[in-house]
């Protein structure tokens, strides 16, 4: 959903500070809030191209290890949470639990299966 947006909004005439914005707005819309030291986050879609512009069909595809974190648990007592919303994030192959929430895939995961903040 956020990519989407991002395309929508951001590749229009619309100033980047509004971008943002809508962008935000949208991402606060979602209906779970996750507990502890856990993350929501919407992956990124699959490459449908390669570089050399040979098309990937859909059993080839790989499963995206890149998204944008939409929610944010409060964190454990003594550690803080360092992602926040609207972070996007680099997490391993196989971490976290996928679900779906109004036809829109997301995954639940821990903040320590994060590798990185792009």
């Amino acid at each position: 959903m956020a990519h989407n947006l991002n395309k929508l909004y951001c590749n229009s005439k619309v100033t980047y500070y509004l971008c943002l914005t809508k962008i935000n707005k949208e991402m606060t819309k979602l209906k779970i809030k996750p507990l502890a030291d856990r993350v929501v986050v919407e992956p990124s879609p699959a490459e449908e191209k390669t570089s050399g512009g040979i098309i990937i069909p859909d059993t080839a595809k790989e499963k995206p290890q890149k998204g944008t974190v939409m929610a944010v648990g409060p964190g454990k007592k003594d550690e803080p949470m360092t992602v926040k919303v609207g972070d996007v994030v680099l997490y391993g192959k196989y971490a976290g639990t996928e679900i779906t929430i109004d036809g829109i895939n997301y995954m639940i995961m821990r903040e320590s299966d994060i590798v990185a903040i792009i």
